[in-house]
C-alpha cells in the first residue's frame, strides 16, 4: 500500500504533494513500482501541522481519486480520513475507507458500507484524531497493550460486519504509535500473530514511524532499514498489507519473505543445476533411401 499525502505538512517530507502534478507523478511512480493500492490523504496524522476542516480535505483528495480512478483503474485506492462527509465524497472512487482514527465518527462505517468499499480498522487507545499519546498506559503488565488492541480490533471488525460491510472486505490495522509509546508498538508489533489470529487481512502501517526513530534514534529520513526490519517481522508473522513511503524496497522485502515462507515461488531456478549440453547442428533430413 503505497503513500500519497495531499498535505504541505507530512512528518516525512519525502512524501509531501500538495501539488496535483506532484501526486500524480507519485502515484504513477508506486505503481510502476510495484504498489497494489495506494492510501490518499489530505490532513496530517498527527497534532502538529495546520488544521484542516472537511471541506478542504474534500478539495484535496476526491478530484484527485477521481483521476486516479481514470488514469489506473485496476489500483485499489484507498482513502485515508476520519471524516464520514469526505469518505461521502468519495463514492465511486474509493475501494477502501482507511479509518485510522478507530471509528471517532459513528457515522464513518456506515457510509463505507453504503458507498461499497472495504473498511480498515484501527487501534488508538480511544484518543480522538490528531492527537498525540501522553502518558498513555494500559496496564501493569507490557501484555496489557496487546490485549487491548486484539479486543478492540476484534470489537471493531464484528460491527463493521453489523454495518454491512462484507467480512473480506474488512482490514484491522494495530496501529503503531497511535495511543503508544514507542514501548507499546514494539510490544504489539512482536505479537502480530494474535492479530492475525482475528483472521481478517492485517494491516501494518509502520514506514517511518517514530517508534522506528526511538528504537534506532533516527530522523524520519533515516528510516528506512528500520521500517524494512520492522516489514520482515510482521511479513513472517503473517500481516499480508503494508503501508509503506519507500514502494519498491518494501515490495522487494514482502516478496522476500514470501518466498521464504513458502508463500511464493522463486522466480528463477539457475543455481545448482547443470548447464544444458550443446546439441549438435541440424544438418537437414537424410536422404531417400539412407
Amino acid at each position: 500500500m503505497a503513500i500519497v499525502n495531499r498535505t504541505p505538512d507530512s512528518f516525512f517530507s519525502g512524501n509531501r504533494h500538495d501539488d496535483l502534478e506532484s501526486a500524480k507523478a507519485a502515484l504513477a511512480r508506486a505503481v510502476e513500482l510495484g504498489a497494489d493500492l495506494v492510501d490518499v490523504g489530505g490532513v496530517r496524522a498527527g497534532q502538529e501541522g495546520e488544521v484542516v476542516d472537511a471541506d478542504e480535505e474534500t478539495r484535496r483528495v476526491v478530484p484527485f481519486l477521481q483521476w486516479a480512478r481514470a488514469a489506473f483503474p485496476d489500483v485499489i485506492l484507498s482513502l485515508d480520513t476520519w471524516r464520514s462527509e469526505v469518505a461521502r465524497e468519495a463514492e465511486g472512487v474509493v475501494d477502501l475507507v482507511n479509518d485510522t482514527w478507530a471509528g471517532h465518527d459513528r457515522d464513518l462505517v456506515h457510509v463505507a458500507s453504503a458507498i461499497g468499499a472495504g473498511y480498515v480498522i484501527s487501534h488508538t487507545g480511544g484518543l480522538p484524531p490528531r492527537t498525540d499519546p501522553v502518558d498513555v498506559t494500559y496496564g501493569a503488565d507490557p501484555l496489557d497493550v496487546v490485549r487491548d488492541v486484539v479486543r478492540t480490533l476484534a470489537d471493531g471488525a464484528h460491527e463493521a460486519e453489523r454495518a454491512g460491510v462484507p467480512r473480506e472486505r474488512i482490514l484491522v490495522d494495530p496501529t503503531l504509535d497511535f495511543g503508544k509509546t514507542t514501548a507499546h508498538s514494539l510490544e504489539v508489533l512482536r505479537h502480530t500473530a494474535d492479530v492475525v489470529a482475528l483472521n481478517y487481512p492485517v494491516l501494518q502501517a509502520m514506514s517511518r514511524k517514530d517508534f522506528v526513530g526511538e528504537a534506532l534514534d533516527l530522523p524520519a529520513e533515516e528510516r528506512l532499514e528500520g521500517s524494512l526490519a520492522a516489514t520482515a517481522v510482521a511479513a513472517w508473522l503473517g500481516a499480508t498489507v503494508f503501508r509503506a513511503h519507500d514502494v519498491r524496497a518494501t515490495r522487494r522485502v514482502v516478496d522476500m519473505v514470501a518466498t521464504i515462507r513458502g508463500d511464493r515461488p522463486q522466480q528463477v531456478a539457475l543455481r545448482g543445476v547443470r548447464p544444458a549440453e550443446p546439441r549438435e547442428p541440424s544438418m537437414g533430413a537424410p536422404p531417400n533411401g539412407a
